[in-house]
């Protein structure tokens, strides 16, 4: 079901809100340390700098992951056969889509995005580059089982899952998540998925903390976003974006950090940030030679084959789903 069916709009505006945005933020605000899901980045304009950033020189990940399907969906296309429907998650601007789409001899394409304008942007202009073929967007929340069009009923899918999404999960998180794309996608269906791999601090950092700053553009944004949606009071001005590796755990965590003692109110709660304070908005996972291959078989897909390249950055897997096993 698409989250935004339950979304009203704030008393002194036209914004339509998310019950669950809302719900999310004052949850995560009143936690120590301060935390938000990273989803909540997608409004508009967060959409858009992202966009921005998969085309910065620093991140590698669109780069690597665009030449890796440039190279390798062909032989993607023999794997799978003809006649699959492409269900995209989180398709964004679905920039890395064409280059699937040409090789696969799709049934139909359905991108699936929380941002419902950009959504149907890109989905207007994917229609208007492949005529003839159905194009059905959907928008909705991926993270929870999603009801696939009718007309998709009796057609095999192939679900599209690129740009090391799944990196933005702990381990159980993101082990739920590919159980669920298995119950969206159905018996029978394959994943094409990015998965990052770990490499060294001095590559990955600047990846999330880019020399132009659009990265902590869009980190900002998602103040900027509670204070219109929210009636937020955030000076965006005693915030400043910071992106560090935790070796430990294996993953890049992105923050907003206080430069100096700051209170403001959200949806009429009011709250306080020492200076040196972080709210914890994003981590990206990097996983080990080994470590993916066992993260989809715990959410129920076997993997098939892996693309990576030369310098073992990034790897794209191709996985087929695991039939569930009955109790005995």
């Amino acid at each position: 079901m698409a989250q935004y069916s339950l979304a009203k709009k704030t008393e002194s505006s036209d914004i339509v809100v998310d019950p669950a945005f809302r719900d999310d933020i004052l949850a995560g605000f009143t936690a120590m340390p301060k935390t938000t899901p990273a989803r909540w980045f997608y409004d508009q304009r967060g959409s858009e700098l992202f966009e921005d950033i998969t085309r910065l020189p620093e991140y590698y990940p669109t780069r690597i992951e665009t030449q890796l399907l440039e190279t390798h969906c062909a032989q993607v296309g023999q794997i799978i056969g003809k006649g699959r429907a492409v269900v995209e998650f989180g398709a964004g601007s679905a920039a890395k889509t064409p280059h699937l789409l040409r090789q696969i001899d799709p049934a139909a394409y359905v991108p699936i995005d929380i941002s419902g304008d950009f959504l149907r942007e890109s989905s207007a202009v994917l229609a208007r580059d492949f005529p003839g073929l159905p194009v059905r967007p959907v928008e909705a929340d991926f993270l929870c089982p999603v009801q696939l069009p009718k007309e998709l009923a009796n057609i095999p899918r192939l679900g599209f899952f690129p740009g090391s999404t799944i990196g933005n999960f702990d381990a159980p998180a993101a082990v739920d998540l590919l159980r669920s794309l298995h119950w969206s996608l159905g018996e029978g269906a394959m994943l094409l998925i990015g998965i990052d791999r770990i490499k060294d601090a001095s590559v990955l950092v600047p990846a999330y903390d880019d020399t132009a700053g659009v990265t902590a553009q869009f980190n900002l944004n998602l103040l900027a976003r509670i204070n219109r949606e929210l009636d937020g009071t955030i000076p965006l001005d005693a915030f400043r974006h910071l992106a560090v590796w935790n070796d430990d755990r294996a993953r890049i965590e992105m923050h907003l950090e206080a430069v100096r003692d700051v209170t403001f109110a959200i949806d009429s709660n009011r709250y306080s940030m020492r200076a040196g304070e972080t709210i914890h908005t994003e981590n990206s996972y990097k996983y080990g030679l080994r470590d993916a291959r066992l993260l989809l078989r715990a959410g129920g897909w076997n993997p098939v084959n892996e693309w990576t390249d030369a310098g073992d950055m990034f790897s794209l897997f191709l996985a087929e789903a695991q039939p569930e096993k009955l109790a005995v």
